[in-house]
């Protein structure tokens, strides 16, 4: 007897698609030119760029992986301890990997810029795991790290690591997941490692009504309301709806963000950007709290821009605001 052909039950612009069998499909469908992009990127020992990547395992007995940017180091600077920046990539929590162009362009860039070692976590992705998993694997690699500053284990690749200044740093969901790892962290004892600081970077704040941005401002490439709406469907716990505290930490769901031990935090936003409505409202909210927050507002950019290697080679406009973007971070990083 012949099998039926699985049928597809939900589709999201170009990135995914979702069968009535469980199984996901996320080879990339749309623009060709776009393609390279999404590709991944073989980690290489040797320095590229300045920079040398390592993949390697956090977590044995989950097999969390995570990818170690290392900026190469002049031999008369052979002794200075690299702060640390744990990435968190975005993607709606359904799609793309540490390991994507898209992130290597940038995160290299960092890593050369602020003379950081960048670690970039191979989050598990919905649906096939569901939130919170994301953020859990968020916070094993912190506790990962943790354990390197305590002597419990061993990696070679960060020999030079400052586990006094750790910061956390995710784009998109990833900006979540800052939130979230961060609010964990304060009810931990980390010591002696030290959270110095949360860079989210276009957060996917988010409430179940539409906000005016949604309505009002463009869509693009890296988000529309369709992946909004349906990652989000595929990614939060079954029933929930976007008031809920991963994705509306200022909600009456979440917790009172006065409640929270939370590191200064820098919220990068885009003032294209179809989440900003609801991001504003979050600094405004960690304001109110008394919580040490600042704002770096990038003009006239949608969600996402600096990742967008076509239009940070092509458009003048996204290169120069990718720049004070980077120099937004390195400036915070040095404060802290």
């Amino acid at each position: 007897m012949v099998s039926e052909k699985k049928k597809p039950v939900e589709e999201v612009s170009g990135w995914l698609r979702v069968f009535d069998d469980g199984s996901v499909d996320r080879r990339w469908t749309g623009p060709p030119e776009v393609q390279f992009m999404v590709k991944p990127v073989a980690a290489h020992d040797e320095f590229v760029d300045g920079v040398s990547t390592k993949d390697v395992i956090a977590d044995k007995s989950s097999g969390l992986r995570v990818r170690i940017y290392l900026p190469e180091q002049k031999p008369e600077n052979n002794d200075t301890k690299l702060p640390i920046i744990l990435h968190f990539h975005g993607g709606g929590f359904c799609i793309s990997q540490a390991d994507w162009y898209m992130y290597y362009h940038i995160y290299t860039k960092l890593s050369r810029s602020t003379n950081a070692i960048v670690i970039s976590v191979y989050q598990r992705l919905a649906p096939e795991h569901r939130l919170p998993a994301a953020i859990e694997d968020g916070y094993s690699a912190l506790l990962w790290l943790r354990s390197l500053a305590r002597g419990e284990q061993n990696e070679p690749h960060l020999s030079h690591a400052d586990y006094n200044r750790v910061f956390l740093i995710g784009d998109s969901s990833g900006g979540n997941i800052v939130h979230h790892v961060a609010a964990q962290a304060g009810t931990a004892d980390l010591s002696p490692l030290r959270l110095a600081g949360g860079i989210p970077i276009h957060p996917g704040f988010v409430r179940a009504e539409r906000s005016k941005s949604q309505l009002e401002q463009p869509q693009s490439t890296f988000l529309t309301l369709d992946m909004v709406d349906k990652f989000l469907g595929l990614a939060l716990p079954v029933g929930s709806t976007k008031d809920h505290p991963i994705t509306c930490p200022i909600g009456p769901e979440a917790q009172p963000l006065g409640n929270l031990k939370l590191p200064p935090f820098l919220l990068c936003v885009a003032s294209k950007d179809l989440l900003i409505d609801t991001e504003i409202e979050y600094f405004e909210a960690m304001k109110k709290a008394n919580k040490d927050v600042e704002l770096l507002i990038n003009e006239g950019v949608s969600h996402s821009f600096y990742l967008n290697k076509i239009a940070v080679d092509m458009d003048p406009e996204t290169a120069a605001e990718t720049e004070r973007l980077i120099a937004g971070i390195k400036q915070f990083i040095k404060n802290h």
